[in-house]
């Protein structure tokens, strides 16, 4: 599998502009990334963009802080299909999971696993810069249960992103049958084969252009 394969080209930054999402669409089609990651509102138009080309469109839910009640994010996830994801990449309750609320942190997963069911797939970011190792399990555990295709580290907004002792954690947490999604702060192909070997499935980057390249990004993402 190349390396562009791996990759969701991302976009997330809330004063992105239309004109800004056309060109991470082109990107993608032009590298042959397996998705382009953008917010809800930008779905529809990447949809557009991308029909008849092989690249996904993976958006967020939930994003950044994973506050929403299950309901609105079943909601979210719902229309964010009938827009044209394919992958949905949700944030989970994290204050609940830190308050030993697990039947909370499981019926918010589940919701969104439910409503997306097999008609898009699931990541759930659990947010490692803000859980200990032991939470870190949890959280995985937690997502296996739910039924989550992949479990994914970082939103990239909360200061700390993916590091390749995280990816192992949580890679020997959910076993071989689930992916793990690496974001924030890859922007290298060092950091790309660091995530892989470390367990990564798939890779959340805004370098991405710059990874295939062989070149350094510059992006917090």
């Amino acid at each position: 599998m190349s390396i562009a394969k791996l990759i969701d080209h991302t976009l997330l930054r809330p004063d992105a502009t239309k004109e800004e999402i056309r060109k991470l669409a082109e990107e993608a089609k032009k590298y042959g990334f397996a998705s382009v990651c953008v917010n809800p509102t930008w779905v529809a138009y990447a949809a557009e963009l991308l029909s008849g080309s092989d690249v996904k469109v993976c958006t967020v839910i939930g994003f950044p802080l994973g506050s929403a009640t299950p309901k609105t994010k079943a909601y979210e996830t719902a229309d964010a299909i009938s827009n044209g994801a394919a992958e949905i990449d949700m944030v989970m309750n994290i204050g609940a999971l830190k308050s030993g609320d697990d039947a909370t942190v499981l019926d918010d997963m589940k919701a969104v696993v439910d409503r997306a069911a097999e008609k898009a797939l699931v990541k759930v970011i659990i947010e490692t810069a803000l859980l200990t190792d032991k939470e870190k399990v949890r959280a995985c555990e937690l997502a296996v249960q739910a039924g989550a295709d992949f479990v994914k580290t970082s939103t990239g907004f909360q200061g700390g992103g993916a590091t390749a002792e995280d990816v192992a954690l949580m890679r020997r947490t959910v076993g071989p049958g689930v992916g793990v999604k690496a974001s924030g702060g890859v922007r290298s192909l060092d950091d790309v084969n660091k995530m892989v070997e470390a367990g990564a499935t798939r890779i959340g980057a805004s370098s991405g252009v710059q990874i295939v390249k062989g070149e350094q990004g510059t992006s917090s993402y």
